[in-house]
């Protein structure tokens, strides 16, 4: 099969389009031919060389897909040779193939494209997570959601919709704030001309928000833990403004405030299958009638995979950027 191979002997790390070995499929896993694979911002970082995959899980970078079952393992029941499903991955979505234990497969919904079906893995298991496990966010409680136009952000604002719980959002552009408007945020903020935590106090009155989903890390601690209500939490799932800040305990204190570190990707195999169930149980039924979508920004076939990994290094997409592997 051909895969995606980061060329570690040039400065840039190209993406080569290449033969590479075919996985082979375990007693309770399935191999899928892969149609789609999505980006993520993790991707970039593997390919830089510091975010190497899990102890196990496959070198090839791509961390979702969405394709059809090509084999079955002899312990797999309740799925068969030709069904559409989508996966969260450890690793190996850049590929013609992969193979998936069977307890992480998700049915792609009726109707539903490959392209779709291959963004919508990652960015709502993320979501789901750390806002509904990790911050235990509780009915009418807000959230405040750094990158709003990410595949992440978007995810959380339409599952933040569904649940009925205000959701505030940062974003880099008035066509990114105008779009996350348009999912169903409450208030958007262009982080890049006006101060996210002034607008935030004078939208709630000076109350705040209840939870901070964070991409940003340091650059903004100070500001996120002053927008906290009693008991609020913030969530770290990227640093992308650094990893090292200084943190008035007092605040912490005052406000009984939480601060919470979350990766997904390398959590073990069992807490992954715990994540997904409980997200297919809550949610799973708003996928099948169409109130959850994934956002597409763009589609590009895997042979221009460098190009939209720099579509994404340059924050021009909003939503999800897809790779297309095979036609339909």
């Amino acid at each position: 099969m051909k895969a995606i191979q980061v060329d570690t002997t040039q400065a840039d790390r190209p993406l080569i389009w290449q033969e590479t070995a075919e996985p082979v499929c375990g007693p309770e896993e399935v191999l899928v031919d892969i149609y789609t694979a999505a980006l993520n911002r993790a991707d970039l970082a593997q390919r830089a060389g510091n975010y190497p995959p899990p102890p196990g899980a496959s070198e090839i970078i791509g961390m979702e897909m969405a394709g059809k079952i090509a084999q079955i393992g002899e312990k797999v029941s309740g799925w068969k040779v030709g069904d559409r499903v989508c996966a969260l991955l450890p690793g190996g979505g850049y590929a013609e193939r992969v193979t998936v234990p069977q307890q992480m497969l998700m049915p792609i919904p009726p109707g539903w494209s490959y392209e779709q079906a291959g963004a919508l893995p990652e960015v709502y298991l993320t979501a789901f997570v750390n806002l509904y496990l990790e911050a235990n966010l509780q009915p009418g409680e807000s959230a405040l959601i750094h990158g709003g136009a990410s595949g992440v952000g978007t995810a959380a604002i339409q599952l933040l919709k569904a649940t009925g719980n205000p959701v505030f959002v940062t974003a880099g552009s008035d066509d990114k704030c105008a779009a996350c408007v348009k999912l169903g945020a409450d208030l958007a903020i262009n982080y890049k001309q006006e101060d996210f935590a002034e607008k935030v106090r004078a939208f709630t009155n000076d109350a705040g928000v209840d939870v901070i989903l964070d991409i940003v890390g340091a650059d903004y601690m100070a500001r996120n833990l002053s927008l906290l209500k009693l008991k609020g939490r913030i969530v770290f799932i990227a640093l992308l403004g650094g990893s090292q800040a200084q943190v008035d305990l007092s605040q912490l204190q005052r406000r009984r405030a939480r601060l919470i570190g979350s990766l997904l990707r390398s959590r073990s195999l069992a807490e992954k299958i715990a994540i997904k169930e409980q997200f297919m149980a809550r949610f799973g039924s708003l996928l099948e009638d169409g109130t959850l979508q994934p956002v597409i920004d763009s589609v590009y076939p895997i042979t221009q995979a460098n190009e939209a990994h720099q579509h994404m290094a340059e924050n021009r997409n909003i939503g999800k950027i897809v790779l297309k592997i095979r036609p339909e």
